[in-house]
């Protein structure tokens, strides 16, 4: 992306709000240079918060009030109605304006996918936009969507999560090729319903920059056998909470035997450096909330109960989308697939 880049931040999102953004932009500005910042919220209390830093994001950050925010329960419909004057779609209408290139909010995930479609409108040629989420492996990470925002696809559906999951891979990981698989109940061609074996042939069909390693199973995501996993949203945000639950059940776990003698508390002293290696592992901050794909912009949802360091992160991955390109090849690529090959 040629020019200054500047990320728009709903300030007052998630469970902890302005004082978790300003701190995470403390990091953040640090790493970055030569990205700006706008927050949206209460100026009062973010000028308060902003003061504190003496003068630390001078020239790179400003501020602009909002009247309300979207509580995390409020139905999208209604916030879609109602919350016009609220942080939440003052930021992603400054991306729409073009004033920003990307938006990161902790706050609703539903109203922050409607306010999106509304405000910014689908990328050419997609058909649904989907929530991405990067995974740890046991070869690297992997691009997992949908992660909950489509419950049920159609063929084309899967197709567009192919494009949008290799095109998000090579803008964060540098792939020219990554390797993409459709997540099915096994890897014979004849098993499963129609859309996902439709989807595989559209893919093995076209010319697209991406190595379609055809269908694959649950166990093959976290063993890296792909760079991409495709799934419709039911799927994959019961095995997105799986995970996290699997997660805190092997730290559970794992404390109670480092805890269980003397000989296991000295052990754990020695291994504290490979346990601190662990830990950050499987710490859900590093891997950057959800990506809402498809909408013309670049939208990033933090977690809403992250800290500063989650939320950082969060603001790295859609500073790494906007730089990298991602928009655009996604268009690119979409393009190239024949519309008479897409059975649905």
């Amino acid at each position: 992306m040629a020019g200054e880049l500047t990320v728009s931040i709903d300030a007052m999102g998630g469970d902890a709000g302005p004082s978790v953004v300003v701190s995470a932009l403390a990091r953040t500005i640090q790493r970055h240079p030569d990205v700006k910042f706008i927050l949206h919220g209460d100026e009062t209390v973010l000028n308060q918060l902003i003061a504190k830093r003496k003068g630390k994001f001078a020239g790179r950050v400003s501020v602009r009030h909002a009247a309300t925010r979207v509580a995390m329960d409020e139905k999208p419909s209604f916030a879609l109605r109602r919350r016009r004057d609220s942080s939440l779609w003052h930021a992603i209408e400054s991306v729409k304006s073009g004033e920003a290139q990307a938006v990161v909010s902790a706050g609703n995930t539903g109203a922050l996918m409607a306010m999106g479609m509304y405000q910014l409108g689908l990328i050419d040629g997609i058909s649904r936009p989907a929530i991405a989420s990067v995974w740890p492996t046991q070869r690297g990470q992997v691009v997992v969507l949908d992660c909950g925002a489509n419950v049920e696809c159609d063929s084309e559906q899967l197709v567009d999560f192919a494009i949008m999951g290799e095109a998000l891979s090579r803008a964060l990981f540098g792939l020219p090729k990554p390797r993409v698989g459709l997540v099915n109940v096994g890897q014979e061609e004849v098993k499963g319903h129609e859309a996902v074996r439709n989807a595989a042939h559209t893919l093995r069909q076209s010319d697209l920059p991406m190595e379609f390693c055809g269908f694959i199973e649950g166990n093959n995501i976290l063993e890296g056998a792909v760079d991409v996993a495709v799934m419709d949203g039911f799927t994959g945000n019961v095995v997105l909470k799986m995970l996290e639950g699997a997660a805190k059940l092997i730290a559970f776990f794992l404390k109670g035997a480092l805890k269980r003698s003397l000989m296991s508390r000295l052990g754990a002293l020695l291994a504290a450096g490979a346990l601190l290696a662990l830990r950050r592992k499987l710490d859900p901050r590093a891997y950057g909330g959800g990506l809402m794909v498809g909408l013309n912009s670049v939208v990033v949802k933090a977690h809403g109960g992250t800290d500063s360091v989650g939320f950082a992160y969060a603001v790295d991955t859609a500073i790494d989308l906007a730089l990298g390109g991602v928009n655009d090849a996604i268009v690119s690529d979409r393009a190239g697939v024949r519309p008479e090959a897409v059975a649905s």
